[in-house]
């Protein structure tokens, strides 16, 4: 869990005595050990008595948008998240906040948001805005995805053991061509082709993406294209989507298993890595789909068992998401201890936004609302029988 110290940014006490919080939040935040001005790290600082209408009219869209203004703070920010999720009291607003929240889940139900129209949205909102940030708080590798801790000492390592699981779960051999449906900045693309000997066509959305993977990959058999999962064509032996499936939303989750079935040979595996939710949600977090991955949707594992249900054959599913909040933490401190070199060109509000985004996810997966699943997947046709690997 992080701590804030004197030398990080923007923390600071109320100068002055606050009003009471409404009787509403205060009884909710006092049923998980939660409190307004409070000594406890984790305790609600609040600067500004605004902040409560924010969040009784907008539910977790007026807390954050209150944050990214410098109204409230947290010393331990990752356990007040963690504390609330586990609570479950993103789901127990009432009022108006309630009636934003229901009106979500009607515009994520009569919608489809992540329709082929919509789908560079989130890399125009959040993948493009500088590789310079993803650089600096990421491994070396560029992986911006959950590591893998079993064996590791710290994020390099976690990542790098991460990759290499995909590979051998994937059964990797040279000559094979893999095909890597979100394939980010050429991190695992990369790795494959190095140390498993295969050629990969990998797909992204973002044009900072799709440059600076073809620049970390440009001396191996890796081609990289702009183009969305919908358009892909051909056969592969193998097929690996690391962390897009967020993006793909339930209206589409046939299309996309039918095109991956589509895509892959008979005898191939298909490799999904995605983050999961413990229930099937109705709608988004509001401040996430606004400042974070717009249009995204996390799905549930009965959502995704009905989606497969005639297309592929489960071989193994694969749960680690409690390794997704130290991967997180690891981030922060990264991304935190790189800020000086940041700070002139992204200003506080982003600082506050980038903040907020990480420990809000930590304290999500901390709290196990939050899965992360790998599911290896195959045709019916397959014969040869597949053997698990951790």
């Amino acid at each position: 869990m992080h701590k804030l110290t004197e030398t990080t940014p923007f923390f600071h006490q109320p100068s002055r005595p606050q009003p009471e919080p409404p009787r509403v939040i205060s009884d909710l935040l006092a049923d998980v050990g939660l409190s307004i001005n409070g000594n406890q790290p984790w305790d609600i600082q609040i600067y500004d008595e605004k902040v409560y209408r924010m969040i009784l009219y907008k539910g977790s869209l007026g807390f954050g948008v209150a944050y990214m203004e410098g109204l409230w703070e947290a010393e331990q920010l990752d356990e007040t998240f963690h504390r609330l999720l586990s609570a479950d009291l993103d789901r127990k607003l009432k009022g108006w906040a309630r009636v934003r929240l229901l009106t979500e889940a009607v515009r994520h139900r009569i919608f489809n948001l992540q329709s082929q129209e919509r789908a560079f949205t989130v890399a125009h909102k959040h993948y493009d805005i500088g590789n310079d940030v993803f650089e600096a708080m990421l491994d070396s590798t560029m992986s911006y995805s959950c590591a893998y801790w079993e064996h590791a000492d710290n994020l390099e390592q976690a990542q790098q053991h991460k990759l290499d699981m995909i590979c051998r779960k994937l059964a990797l051999k040279p000559g094979e061509h893999l095909l890597e449906i979100g394939c980010g900045w050429g991190g695992l693309a990369r790795y494959a082709a190095e140390h498993y000997g295969v050629n990969v066509t990998g797909i992204t959305v973002s044009k900072e993406q799709q440059a600076l993977a073809q620049q970390r990959c440009a001396h191996l058999p890796v081609e990289i294209r702009l183009m969305d999962y919908r358009d892909l064509r051909g056969q592969y032996d193998k097929i690996v989507s690391v962390g897009m499936f967020e993006h793909v939303g339930p209206k589409n989750y046939s299309v996309y298993f039918q095109q991956a079935h589509d895509l892959l040979k008979q005898d191939g595996l298909f490799l999904l890595h995605t983050i999961g939710n413990y229930v099937t949600a109705p709608n988004t977090d509001a401040w996430i789909d606004n400042y974070i991955f717009p249009n995204g949707k996390i799905p549930s594992a009965n959502e995704i068992t009905h989606a497969i249900e005639d297309k592929f054959i489960l071989e193994d599913w694969h749960n680690f998401g409690q390794d997704y909040d130290r991967t997180l933490m690891s981030w922060w401190q990264n991304f935190n201890e790189a800020w000086p070199t940041l700070s002139e060109q992204y200003g506080e509000r982003f600082y506050r936004m980038w903040r907020y985004y990480l420990m809000c996810c930590a304290g999500y997966f901390r709290s196990r609302q939050g899965q992360l699943w790998q599911l290896v997947l195959s045709k019916r046709e397959k014969r040869q029988v597949y053997r698990s690997v951790r």
